[in-house]
């Protein structure tokens, strides 16, 4: 009789008997298969099962004492739990063992795969406690998901690194290297392109014809030398450097939006860091650039680089600050903008990344509620319009003198 493999198994009959006189194991052996045989039919017949597999080999241990023999039985099973018990309980039937009495009782049919799942459940357990402890937090993982997506949308330009806006904006900012490019696209800037260093590209002229440009170059020598270059062969609108000492690669995202904000007309610069130099009046421009508007002086004027902000709005009221939050708590999660009308009526609500075609085409729009991070563009679109308040659920560095800028 060949013994089935516990890896087949699905279950075991566990039993008990006592018998009054004494017997060997062949004798129990014998008696369990001599007795049943033909009590359930041909199909749950114990050797025929045997045969082929689907019943073990049963085990016995014996004892005995003063006369009487007690021990255990065990019997494995590939059957269904159905046929199983009903196996089980025909061994229940055996009244002799030779001539003596027995009594036979089951104790539990044991499920074997209920112990596998247990280890399985266990070692799920462990791994998973493991796994857990090496990931990082959401915030971690949004940010290196759109680090990889801003690098990879870098682009070129008439051969120059530089992002995916530089064509289509009206306004570029222009910055020493690839690597410039990349930082500022990093951190949300898209329509930066690189000049190529002093080795400044022969095509930069002919693109600065066209846009609002901005030079961003690193706070030392080398910057201040592209500037003069730059000035003598393109029509540049506005200067800004990185603090003395640092490069442009190396700036954080307040960093980079500081020295986008404090920018000063070329004019302006000229006259501050060329004093020998005799100096050329240059073209009005009453163009904006991130929503910061500048108003440009005459030469003769003895207060240059001036703001002429947007009037700054009131301070907002206890029931506009309630709604806003309220509507904050409302938005989270759903990675879109509520635009809303005067007295707060809703106007719609539509993807972040649709947002700034949206606004323009709303009928005077008063407020928006956006789950994430204010956009330089999505703001500058916001001041040409009847837009107050924006908030949003990620907090931000950008600034405004036309809009109240909220976040949690």
């Amino acid at each position: 009789m060949a013994k089935l493999a516990q890896t087949i198994a699905k279950y075991v009959i566990n039993g008990n008997f006592m018998v009054d006189g004494i017997v060997e194991k062949h004798d129990v052996i014998g008696a369990l298969f001599g007795q049943t045989e033909g009590l359930l039919g041909q199909d749950l017949d114990l050797r025929e099962l045997q045969k082929c597999g689907k019943i073990g080999r049963i085990e016995v241990s014996i004892n005995t004492q003063n006369g009487k023999t007690t021990g255990k039985v065990l019997l494995p099973s590939s059957l269904d739990i159905a046929e199983t018990v009903l196996i089980a309980a025909s061994l229940e039937t055996v009244e002799r063992i030779g001539p003596c009495n027995v009594s036979v009782k089951i104790e539990s049919v044991e499920d074997l795969r209920e112990s596998k799942r247990k280890q399985i459940i266990d070692r799920a357990k462990g791994l998973l406690s493991r796994t857990m402890s090496k990931l990082p937090d959401t915030s971690t993982l949004s940010e290196e998901l759109m680090h990889s997506v801003r690098i990879m949308e870098i682009k070129e330009v008439y051969g120059m690194p530089a992002g995916p806006e530089v064509k289509t904006s009206d306004a570029i900012i222009l910055c020493e290297g690839r690597a410039d490019v990349l930082n500022l696209l990093r951190h949300g800037v898209k329509n930066a392109i690189a000049v190529g260093g002093t080795a400044i590209s022969k095509e930069i002229p002919t693109l600065c014809k066209k846009k609002e440009v901005t030079v961003f170059v690193d706070g030392d020598r080398g910057g201040s030398i592209i500037i003069k270059e730059l000035k003598q062969i393109a029509d540049i609108d506005y200067i800004t450097k990185a603090p003395e000492g640092k490069e442009v690669e190396e700036l954080t995202k307040k960093e980079i939006f500081k020295c986008l904000r404090d920018k000063v007309l070329t004019a302006s610069y000229v006259e501050k860091n060329e004093t020998s130099k005799p100096h050329v009046e240059k073209k009005s421009s009453t163009k904006t650039f991130f929503g910061f508007k500048k108003k440009p002086v005459p030469v003769n004027n003895t207060k240059r680089n001036e703001f002429t902000p947007n009037p700054i709005p009131k301070q907002i009221d206890e029931n506009t600050k309630d709604f806003l939050k309220e509507q904050l708590n409302k938005i989270i999660g759903t990675k879109a903008a509520a635009l809303f009308h005067e007295d707060n009526k809703f106007a719609g609500r539509v993807p972040i990344k649709e947002l700034k075609n949206v606004i323009s085409k709303i009928e005077n729009p008063t407020v928006i509620v956006l789950d994430g991070e204010l956009d330089f563009e999505i703001l500058k679109t916001a001041e040409q319009t009847t837009i107050k308040h924006i908030a949003c659920t990620e907090k931000t560095s950008l600034t405004s003198s036309k809009i109240h800028i909220v976040s949690l």
